[in-house]
């Protein structure tokens, strides 16, 4: 069986000895590669794994040590592919484990970034299948143990202009995520609170006219227009600052995103608008005076903003459904050992071990009734209000209430092999998981902005030849 593992990324470590390229390898040139094979019981199996290895195209050399069940294989990165090699070893009846592993991404704000990014993952030799998850902020790969390492996928990712944050080996994956939530709503609001105290003000200078008539501005145009620029510059350049981190980014790695738009946009109505105030002769033509566009900058980075707060919120609540379901599961439990009842976490609770369960008390495993006679609340299971009679050999499942009597519960499954703890995964799986619709847009997104900037270019030049 294929030895599939969710594990800290903090683990990972890559032996002295392999030799990897984090971004692929260099066209012709050789990497090698190092990673476990099960299985194996005498040199015949040995000398099968060898020869179909050594068959497999872009492969130069390929040799099995059966002391420490691992393969060693030299190739062309550019020609032979991990998951090749991997279906290879499976086909000749042996196995090879895989593990998989879940991290945070920083930077993510569109389709076009998820697909840029799950490329990018993919790039990296040892990774078998990756996805990843705008929601959550999240990537998600399969991968061979001893041939990738975190520092891989990190350079990986930022050569595409995103990060992975430090992650702190003790705390939660669940909680990390609540805890980056909370701090990007923070900035976000900070930021909003900025552009609309300033953008009201500046509003009302740009549509003074509209709002209370012809030649009822109190100002001259020059002067309305600079109040506008110290107005606009604060949101142009702090309340809009991660859109131009953003772009920045990505250009130096030769790519765009949403970030790049709304920077280039917001830049070209900031900039025009400012030549035009001091430089007015530069646009002007007879019978009109140029137009300045300050709030329809600030209008953008603010309505952006707003946007990006509101997904940040409803990110935040659907962390918030699974810790919620986590939740469900007691902290502790009370086990017999030694003939008698001890405390302990929960996670140290072992199959086979019998567990107490008092009135008031939430069942920590799932198991079969031993002793004693009560009724259980499965509401969160089934969705019944109505408690069901439980006695000797019934079944129980972790996360239900214990209503009224004593159980003493034979523990069947335990830790991330219950009921609940499989719901969790399936939902956070569920989350990570991407339709034929999903997978059609990130196609999309990878050409939508280099097609708007290429329209605008093509209107600016058709307007700069033809027009007045």
């Amino acid at each position: 069986m294929t030895d599939n593992k969710v594990i800290n990324c903090a683990a990972l470590h890559v032996p002295p000895e392999t030799s990897v390229s984090p971004s692929g390898g260099v066209p012709g040139k050789e990497v090698r590669w190092i990673f476990p094979v099960g299985g194996m019981t005498c040199a015949s199996c040995v000398a099968r794994v060898e020869k179909a290895l050594s068959r497999v195209e872009g492969v130069s050399r390929a040799s099995v040590n059966l002391a420490t069940n691992t393969a060693t294989v030299m190739a062309d990165p550019e020609r032979t592919r991990m998951a090749s090699l991997v279906s290879t070893i499976r086909d000749s009846g042996y196995e090879v484990s895989v593990q998989r592993m879940e991290f945070p991404v920083e930077g993510m704000t569109c389709a076009s970034c998820v697909a840029r990014v799950g490329k990018a993952l993919l790039s990296v030799p040892g990774i078998l299948s990756g996805s990843v998850n705008l929601a959550t902020q999240s990537g998600t790969v399969e991968f061979l143990p001893g041939v990738t390492d975190m520092g891989a996928l990190r350079v990986a990712i930022e050569g595409v202009g995103y990060s992975i944050p430090e992650i702190r080996p003790e705390e939660d994956p669940v909680a990390r995520q609540e805890r980056m939530q909370r701090e990007e709503e923070r900035s976000l609001l900070s930021r909003l609170r900025v552009g609309l105290f300033l953008g009201v003000p500046l509003f009302l200078l740009a549509h003074w006219e509209m709002i209370a008539g012809p030649g009822r501005m109190p100002l001259s145009s020059f002067t309305n227009a600079l109040l506008q620029l110290v107005l606009v510059t604060p949101i142009q350049f702090y309340v809009g600052s991660r859109f131009y981190r953003g772009a920045y980014a990505t250009a130096k790695h030769g790519t765009t995103d949403m970030n790049t738009l709304v920077a280039l946009g917001t830049t070209v109505a900031y900039g025009y608008s400012a030549i035009a105030t001091f430089f007015p002769g530069l646009f002007a033509v007879p019978g009109a005076a140029p137009h300045v566009y300050y709030e329809t900058s600030a209008a953008i980075i603010v309505l952006v903003l707003l946007g990006r707060y509101f997904e940040t919120r409803a990110k935040g609540r659907t962390s918030e459904a699974v810790k919620k379901l986590i939740g469900l599961a007691p902290k502790s439990a009370r086990v017999i050992r030694d003939g008698g009842e001890v405390d302990i976490p929960l996670e140290e609770v072992m199959a086979g071990e019998r567990v107490v369960v008092r009135p008031g008390e939430k069942v920590p495993v799932d198991g079969t009734v031993e002793e004693g006679a009560s009724s259980v609340d499965e509401s969160m299971m089934t969705g019944e209000p109505i408690p069901k009679d439980k006695g000797e050999g019934d079944v129980v499942t972790g996360g239900t209430m214990n209503v009224n009597g004593r159980l003493v519960v034979r523990a069947t499954h335990v830790g991330k092999d219950t009921v609940l703890s499989r719901i969790v995964r399936m939902v956070q799986e569920a989350q990570g998981s991407k339709p034929p619709i999903g997978r059609l847009a990130d196609v999309i997104a990878s050409w939508f902005v280099p097609a708007v900037i290429g329209v605008a270019l093509s209107t600016f030049a058709a307007w700069f030849a033809f027009g007045p």
